[in-house]
């Protein structure tokens, strides 16, 4: 088999074993547990508090002592192993530490999985921007047909779903360990001190008003980068609730009308070079912001008979929503500043959105929910929870609008090169 194929069976199963469960666990937790919203909070915080410092942790693991292959597949099958447990929890205070447990092992996987490719194609003498982003796009595939295959095997509300993802990343964690050798490159120098080496020196850029706003807002938008994944698909299955609604195709198939976001994903990065020459970073910034608003929106009004378009248009949303600011962002990073910690910078960017933004957005709403929005029985009022989320992503976006002054600068993305991000 090629290398090229090989990496893309390595990127196809990175999102599978992922996939398989993310989007449905809230409906596991929620319809089949009956646990509370913040009891679900700060299980699915445990995504954002092992992003914090276990990709770091790896990272200089991978670059001074082991080969990243090696490190790589051992996190795989101690991730299986681990999901193989959940169906025999039945607390959610258990639950918590066997799922941080997972993430632990997972988060830092993803960025292994790049670095792992990136080093086997310049091994082999590939051009890294030409041929990694169609290899990374099957990750999303295989996010997507995870989602399928869960609910298609009636597995999106029991523990079947962890089973799923616990077979895929032990099979996958053991494929790894045939990949060509990535040894350490003990590129960091031992005289580098201990914040240079975790990446903390990009700390400083808090000084600059301007960097330290971006990083702020960065967090707020974080905070509502997981919540259709949370609760969307707990959403779409509790119409079954009204006799109407039943056995509408969205009860039944709610993952994989769900997974109709992750297909919209891999449309709108295609776009995204024409809308950051035409507007600049600022406005596509803002434009996600907005579309979070929809995105909410729709769903508070969406139902699974005359407001299914609603629901459609959402997921189709989702892409401009999540893409836009990821993107725009990690551009803004990379044109303003030093390239001394230009790493260092990216890293806190993706810490301040997909750590610390998404453990309060996971915490807190977990809170909301169970304080202001769950009714007599346990049912939640999901209209009004979404269209609260609506609420905070547009007073975010107008703050954001108002207070974050970048000019656009044509010569920024004249020489961008779009990377396929999840």
């Amino acid at each position: 088999m090629g290398i090229k194929f090989r990496l893309t069976v390595v990127s196809f199963f990175q999102f599978f074993v992922w996939g398989a469960w993310l989007i449905t666990i809230g409906t596991y937790c929620f319809n089949a547990k009956g646990w509370t919203g913040a009891q679900f909070g700060a299980i699915f915080s445990t995504l954002a508090l092992s992003s914090l410092f276990m990709p770091t942790i790896t990272g200089i693991i991978a670059d001074k002592w082991m080969n990243a292959e090696r490190l790589y597949g051992i996190l795989h099958v101690l991730y299986g192993l681990i999901l193989f447990y959940v169906p025999s929890v039945n607390d959610p205070e258990t639950l918590y530490y066997v799922i941080f447990g997972a993430m632990i092992c997972y988060m830092p996987t993803i960025s292994l999985s790049n670095s792992i490719a990136y080093t086997i194609l310049k091994d082999n003498k590939f051009d890294v921007i030409k041929v990694f982003p169609p290899i990374r796009v099957w990750g999303t595939i295989g996010f997507i047909v995870a989602m399928w295959i869960t609910n298609l095997t009636g597995s999106k509300a029991n523990a079947n779903q962890f089973i799923i993802g616990g077979i895929a990343a032990i099979i996958l964690g053991i494929y790894s360990f045939t990949l060509p050798k990535c040894p350490p490159q003990k590129n960091i120098s031992k005289d580098s001190s201990m914040i240079e080496q975790l990446g903390l020196s990009a700390f400083k850029l808090f000084a600059n008003y301007k960097m330290a706003l971006f990083f702020i807002f960065s967090m707020f938008l974080g905070g509502a980068l997981q919540l259709t994944n949370m609760y969307g698909d707990s959403f779409l299955d509790d119409f079954k609730r009204f006799p109407e609604y039943a056995d509408s195709l969205v009860v039944k198939y709610s993952t994989i009308i769900m997974s109709i976001s992750q297909i919209s994903e891999t449309v709108f990065i295609l776009t995204i070079p024409f809308f950051l020459k035409k507007f600049g970073i600022k406005k596509v910034m803002l434009f996600s912001m907005l579309a979070w608003v929809l995105r909410f929106g729709l769903f508070g009004f969406g139902n699974p008979a005359d407001g299914l378009w609603m629901i459609i248009l959402s997921c189709i949303v989702y892409g401009m929503a999540f893409d836009f600011f990821n993107i725009s962002g990690s551009l803004f990073i990379e044109t303003n500043t030093d390239s001394s910690i230009r790493s260092s910078a990216q890293g806190l960017f993706m810490m301040m959105t997909n750590g610390v933004g998404a453990y309060l957005g996971s915490v807190v709403s977990g809170f909301a929910i169970d304080k202001y929005f769950t009714l007599e029985g346990g049912a939640k009022d999901w209209h009004h929870i979404w269209l609260s989320f609506a609420v905070y992503s547009l007073i975010v976006a107008v703050l954001f609008a108002v207070f974050f002054k970048h000019k656009h600068d044509p010569r920024e993305v004249a020489e961008f090169r779009i990377e396929i991000g999840e």
